[in-house]
Protein backbone atom coordinates (compact mmCIF):
# COMPACT_ATOMS: atom_id res chain seq x y z
CA UNK A 1 0.00 0.00 0.00
CA UNK A 2 2.54 2.45 0.75
CA UNK A 3 3.68 2.61 -3.12
CA UNK A 4 0.55 5.32 -3.54
CA UNK A 5 2.87 7.43 -2.23
CA UNK A 6 7.15 7.74 -3.82
CA UNK A 7 9.08 9.03 -1.01
CA UNK A 8 12.93 9.86 -1.52
CA UNK A 9 15.46 12.34 -0.24
CA UNK A 10 18.05 13.85 -1.99
CA UNK A 11 21.49 14.37 -0.85
CA UNK A 12 20.72 17.74 -1.13
CA UNK A 13 18.15 16.81 1.64
CA UNK A 14 14.78 17.73 -0.30
CA UNK A 15 12.29 14.88 0.15
CA UNK A 16 10.27 14.79 -2.28
CA UNK A 17 6.77 13.12 -1.38
CA UNK A 18 4.97 11.99 -5.05
CA UNK A 19 1.25 11.07 -5.37
CA UNK A 20 1.40 7.66 -7.46
CA UNK A 21 -2.22 6.85 -8.68
CA UNK A 22 -1.97 8.08 -12.16
CA UNK A 23 -4.18 6.03 -13.19
CA UNK A 24 -6.94 7.24 -10.94
CA UNK A 25 -5.19 11.29 -11.62
CA UNK A 26 -4.10 10.78 -8.05
CA UNK A 27 -7.15 11.02 -5.88
CA UNK A 28 -6.66 10.68 -2.43
CA UNK A 29 -7.84 7.91 -0.02
CA UNK A 30 -7.75 7.36 3.37
CA UNK A 31 -4.14 5.38 2.93
CA UNK A 32 -2.54 8.22 0.71
CA UNK A 33 -3.91 10.61 3.31
CA UNK A 34 -2.49 8.56 6.18
CA UNK A 35 1.14 8.26 4.46
CA UNK A 36 1.46 12.03 3.93
CA UNK A 37 0.69 12.77 7.47
CA UNK A 38 2.61 10.44 8.66
CA UNK A 39 5.67 11.45 6.58
CA UNK A 40 5.53 15.17 7.48
CA UNK A 41 5.51 13.92 10.93
CA UNK A 42 8.59 12.60 10.91
CA UNK A 43 10.50 14.68 8.32
CA UNK A 44 9.25 17.72 10.75
CA UNK A 45 11.81 15.56 13.78
CA UNK A 46 14.49 14.82 10.70
CA UNK A 47 17.36 16.92 10.73
CA UNK A 48 18.28 15.54 7.51
CA UNK A 49 15.28 16.86 5.79
CA UNK A 50 15.79 20.65 4.76
CA UNK A 51 12.74 21.09 2.70
CA UNK A 52 9.88 19.20 1.28
CA UNK A 53 8.41 19.22 -2.43
CA UNK A 54 4.95 17.58 -3.61
CA UNK A 55 4.19 16.34 -6.75
CA UNK A 56 1.99 13.89 -8.78
CA UNK A 57 3.06 10.61 -10.56
CA UNK A 58 2.22 10.42 -14.37
CA UNK A 59 0.49 13.69 -15.98
CA UNK A 60 -1.79 14.80 -13.08
CA UNK A 61 -1.20 16.69 -9.48
CA UNK A 62 -4.50 15.25 -7.82
CA UNK A 63 -8.04 15.01 -8.76
CA UNK A 64 -9.09 15.82 -5.28
CA UNK A 65 -10.87 13.21 -2.80
CA UNK A 66 -11.31 9.44 -4.27
CA UNK A 67 -14.89 9.51 -4.72
CA UNK A 68 -15.15 5.70 -3.51
CA UNK A 69 -13.60 7.37 -0.33
CA UNK A 70 -16.70 10.36 -0.40
CA UNK A 71 -19.42 7.53 -0.76
CA UNK A 72 -18.69 5.23 2.13
CA UNK A 73 -18.16 8.30 4.18
CA UNK A 74 -21.60 8.66 3.78
CA UNK A 75 -23.13 5.89 5.99
CA UNK A 76 -19.60 6.86 8.35
CA UNK A 77 -18.73 10.64 8.35
CA UNK A 78 -16.04 10.13 10.68
CA UNK A 79 -14.08 8.45 7.49
CA UNK A 80 -14.14 12.33 5.84
CA UNK A 81 -12.11 13.45 9.21
CA UNK A 82 -8.62 11.65 7.86
CA UNK A 83 -7.43 14.14 6.17
CA UNK A 84 -8.07 16.38 9.18
CA UNK A 85 -4.60 15.13 10.08
CA UNK A 86 -2.76 15.72 7.28
CA UNK A 87 -4.54 19.26 7.07
CA UNK A 88 -3.41 19.88 10.26
CA UNK A 89 0.14 18.51 9.84
CA UNK A 90 0.66 20.70 6.02
CA UNK A 91 -0.28 23.57 7.97
CA UNK A 92 1.60 23.77 10.84
CA UNK A 93 5.20 22.40 9.05
CA UNK A 94 7.56 24.52 9.85
CA UNK A 95 9.98 23.91 7.12
CA UNK A 96 9.61 24.75 3.51
CA UNK A 97 7.27 23.18 1.69
CA UNK A 98 7.21 23.04 -2.21
CA UNK A 99 4.94 22.05 -4.92
CA UNK A 100 4.88 21.22 -8.64
CA UNK A 101 1.78 20.84 -10.36
CA UNK A 102 0.80 19.87 -14.05
CA UNK A 103 -2.46 18.58 -15.45
CA UNK A 104 -5.69 18.32 -12.77
CA UNK A 105 -5.46 19.77 -9.13
CA UNK A 106 -9.22 19.54 -7.64
CA UNK A 107 -10.87 20.38 -4.56
CA UNK A 108 -8.03 19.22 -1.87
CA UNK A 109 -5.39 19.11 -4.51
CA UNK A 110 -5.61 22.38 -4.54
CA UNK A 111 -6.67 23.53 -1.42
CA UNK A 112 -3.40 22.18 -0.26
CA UNK A 113 -0.95 24.33 -2.03
CA UNK A 114 -2.69 27.23 0.12
CA UNK A 115 -0.35 25.95 2.95
CA UNK A 116 3.02 25.06 0.33
CA UNK A 117 5.57 28.21 0.65
CA UNK A 118 6.38 28.05 -2.93
CA UNK A 119 4.10 26.44 -5.81
CA UNK A 120 5.15 26.62 -9.30
CA UNK A 121 2.38 24.68 -12.20
CA UNK A 122 2.77 24.26 -16.13
CA UNK A 123 0.78 25.12 -18.81
CA UNK A 124 -1.12 21.84 -18.43
CA UNK A 125 -2.52 22.82 -14.62
CA UNK A 126 -6.10 23.12 -14.12
CA UNK A 127 -6.84 24.07 -10.45
CA UNK A 128 -11.03 23.75 -9.24
CA UNK A 129 -12.72 24.13 -6.10
CA UNK A 130 -16.24 22.46 -6.81
CA UNK A 131 -17.39 22.07 -3.57
CA UNK A 132 -20.84 23.76 -3.90
CA UNK A 133 -20.96 21.92 -6.86
CA UNK A 134 -20.81 19.01 -4.96
CA UNK A 135 -23.35 19.62 -2.50
CA UNK A 136 -20.65 20.38 0.11
CA UNK A 137 -19.00 22.86 1.75
CA UNK A 138 -14.74 24.81 1.35
CA UNK A 139 -12.20 22.97 3.02
CA UNK A 140 -8.63 22.75 3.54
CA UNK A 141 -8.99 26.39 5.07
CA UNK A 142 -10.14 28.41 1.76
CA UNK A 143 -12.82 29.35 3.86
CA UNK A 144 -10.35 31.85 5.75
CA UNK A 145 -7.02 32.04 3.82
CA UNK A 146 -8.92 33.10 0.21
CA UNK A 147 -10.99 35.80 1.40
CA UNK A 148 -8.49 36.92 3.29
CA UNK A 149 -6.49 36.85 0.32
CA UNK A 150 -8.43 37.71 -2.46
CA UNK A 151 -11.63 39.65 -0.65
CA UNK A 152 -14.80 38.47 -0.66
CA UNK A 153 -16.04 38.69 -4.15
CA UNK A 154 -13.23 37.24 -5.89
CA UNK A 155 -13.29 34.02 -3.28
CA UNK A 156 -16.66 33.75 -3.59
CA UNK A 157 -16.35 33.26 -7.71
CA UNK A 158 -13.49 30.40 -6.48
CA UNK A 159 -15.33 29.04 -4.39
CA UNK A 160 -19.08 29.14 -4.95
CA UNK A 161 -19.04 29.15 -8.57
CA UNK A 162 -16.50 26.61 -8.28
CA UNK A 163 -15.52 26.93 -11.89
CA UNK A 164 -12.02 26.15 -13.04
CA UNK A 165 -9.31 27.79 -14.00
CA UNK A 166 -5.96 28.04 -15.55
CA UNK A 167 -2.20 28.75 -14.40
CA UNK A 168 -1.85 32.05 -15.65
CA UNK A 169 -5.19 32.77 -13.39
CA UNK A 170 -3.52 31.05 -10.78
CA UNK A 171 -0.53 33.14 -11.05
CA UNK A 172 -2.82 36.22 -10.95
CA UNK A 173 -4.46 36.23 -7.92
CA UNK A 174 -0.89 34.14 -5.66
CA UNK A 175 -1.97 30.82 -5.74
CA UNK A 176 1.19 29.48 -7.39
CA UNK A 177 4.27 31.54 -8.05
CA UNK A 178 4.79 31.41 -11.42
CA UNK A 179 3.47 28.97 -14.84
CA UNK A 180 6.36 27.36 -16.39
CA UNK A 181 6.89 25.03 -19.23
CA UNK A 182 6.24 21.40 -18.34
CA UNK A 183 9.62 20.17 -19.47
CA UNK A 184 11.54 22.57 -16.84
CA UNK A 185 8.50 22.55 -14.20
CA UNK A 186 10.62 19.47 -12.21
CA UNK A 187 13.72 21.52 -12.85
CA UNK A 188 12.91 24.84 -11.48
CA UNK A 189 11.03 23.00 -8.02
CA UNK A 190 13.94 21.07 -7.81
CA UNK A 191 16.34 24.36 -8.18
CA UNK A 192 14.31 26.22 -5.55
CA UNK A 193 13.95 23.46 -3.15
CA UNK A 194 18.18 23.11 -3.27
CA UNK A 195 18.44 26.86 -3.15
CA UNK A 196 16.19 26.71 0.29
CA UNK A 197 17.97 23.41 1.43
CA UNK A 198 21.48 25.63 1.44
CA UNK A 199 20.49 27.91 3.55
CA UNK A 200 20.70 28.44 7.02
CA UNK A 201 17.89 25.97 8.30
CA UNK A 202 16.87 28.14 11.61
CA UNK A 203 16.95 31.62 9.64
CA UNK A 204 14.20 29.82 6.86
CA UNK A 205 12.39 28.04 10.19
CA UNK A 206 12.29 31.40 11.88
CA UNK A 207 11.31 33.89 8.68
CA UNK A 208 8.29 31.52 7.93
CA UNK A 209 7.20 31.41 11.77
CA UNK A 210 7.01 34.53 12.14
CA UNK A 211 4.99 35.32 8.77
CA UNK A 212 2.53 32.82 9.92
CA UNK A 213 2.33 33.22 13.32
CA UNK A 214 -1.02 35.52 13.65
CA UNK A 215 -3.38 33.56 11.69
CA UNK A 216 -1.83 29.74 12.77
CA UNK A 217 -4.54 29.37 15.84
CA UNK A 218 -7.56 30.56 13.84
CA UNK A 219 -5.94 28.68 11.06
CA UNK A 220 -6.06 25.63 13.17
CA UNK A 221 -9.89 26.04 14.34
CA UNK A 222 -10.98 26.89 10.71
CA UNK A 223 -9.37 23.83 9.57
CA UNK A 224 -11.34 21.72 12.62
CA UNK A 225 -15.02 23.75 12.04
CA UNK A 226 -14.72 23.22 8.11
CA UNK A 227 -14.38 19.16 8.55
CA UNK A 228 -17.20 19.27 10.81
CA UNK A 229 -19.74 21.19 8.46
CA UNK A 230 -18.57 19.42 5.54
CA UNK A 231 -18.78 15.81 7.21
CA UNK A 232 -22.54 17.08 8.03
CA UNK A 233 -23.31 18.09 4.28
CA UNK A 234 -22.16 14.38 3.13
CA UNK A 235 -25.42 13.20 4.24
CA UNK A 236 -27.54 16.00 2.64
CA UNK A 237 -29.52 15.40 -0.03
CA UNK A 238 -27.75 17.23 -2.71
CA UNK A 239 -24.44 15.16 -1.70
CA UNK A 240 -25.81 12.05 -2.18
CA UNK A 241 -27.37 12.63 -5.84
CA UNK A 242 -24.40 14.53 -6.81
CA UNK A 243 -22.05 11.49 -5.70
CA UNK A 244 -24.52 8.88 -7.32
CA UNK A 245 -24.43 10.62 -10.34
CA UNK A 246 -21.04 10.45 -10.53
CA UNK A 247 -20.93 6.96 -9.46
CA UNK A 248 -23.48 6.00 -12.28
CA UNK A 249 -21.48 8.06 -15.17
CA UNK A 250 -18.56 6.29 -14.29
CA UNK A 251 -20.01 2.92 -14.56
CA UNK A 252 -21.59 3.46 -18.12
CA UNK A 253 -17.97 4.39 -18.58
Amino acid sequence: MSDVVLKSLSDQGVLTLTLNRPEKKNALTGAMYQILTDSLKEAEKDDAVRVVVLCGAGSDFSAGNDIHDFVSAISDPQKIRIPLGFLQAISSFTKPILAAVSGVAIGIGTSLLLHCDLVYADETAKFQLPFTKMGLVPEGGTSLLLPSALGHRKAFEILVLGDAFNAKTATDIGLINAEVPSVSLIETVTEKANQLAQMGPEAVHQSKAMMKQYDDNKLQSVLVSEVEAFAARLSSVEARATFMAFMQKGAKG
